[in-house]
């Protein structure tokens, strides 16, 4: 796919500078937003429309906020390949709806780790549902847009005003610079981890 015109988002974020004028310029698209938690409880105090992720998948949250995204309503319409028809008809025959961005930014897990917890608490700063996925919509870039971090929301609202949408060339440089924030990520826990007593 080649140009990639947006209709249905997720967003959830930690960090949540520049999150409301971002979701109210897709929103003004006519982009369906899908959220979770504070992020939800944000857009919603913005007066804009979001579809809970418990309402997409029809589960509650669980184990503390450990399970949220973890569900094939989510990630099956993360990881379709638009331009294969068997994988659009498997969606067709399950009813579950593709998403087209991938909002995310995750935990700080260096800043839980500065506070000094003990490595039970600091384990559960861990971030699982967002690496997951970001790693699934960067791998998936022919077919949606992940957007990483703030840092990210001007390029990505300049092409969707000036074309309509998202070309193929951000979409691989997004995924490409997904996957080297969440390595980073990654390796910051492992020599965390590596440094600690169990």
């Amino acid at each position: 796919m080649d140009f990639l015109v947006p209709r249905r988002a997720i967003l959830s974020v930690t960090d949540k500078s520049g999150l409301v004028d971002f979701a109210r310029a897709l929103s003004e698209k006519g982009v369906e937003l899908v959220s979770t938690g504070g992020t939800m409880k944000a857009l919603r105090e913005a007066g804009l429309p979001v579809t809970s992720v418990s309402d997409v998948t029809g589960f509650p949250e669980i184990l503390g906020g450990r399970v949220k995204t973890l569900h094939p309503h989510v990630h099956a319409g993360v990881l379709a390949d638009k331009d294969d028809p068997a994988h659009m008809a498997t969606l067709a025959e399950l009813k579950i709806k593709p998403f087209d961005l991938i909002c995310v930014n995750l935990y700080d897990f260096a800043k839980a780790a500065g506070k000094g917890l003990d490595l039970r608490a600091a384990v559960e700063e861990i971030d699982i549902g967002g690496p997951t996925l970001l790693r699934a919509s960067a791998k998936n870039f022919h077919s949606i847009l992940v957007v990483p971090g703030v840092a990210h929301y001007g390029r990505v609202l300049a092409e969707l005003a000036e074309r309509g949408g998202f070309s193929l060339a951000l979409r691989k440089d997004m995924a490409a610079e997904t996957f080297r924030l969440v390595s980073a990520y990654d390796a910051m826990i492992a020599a965390y981890l590596s440094g600690r007593d169990a």
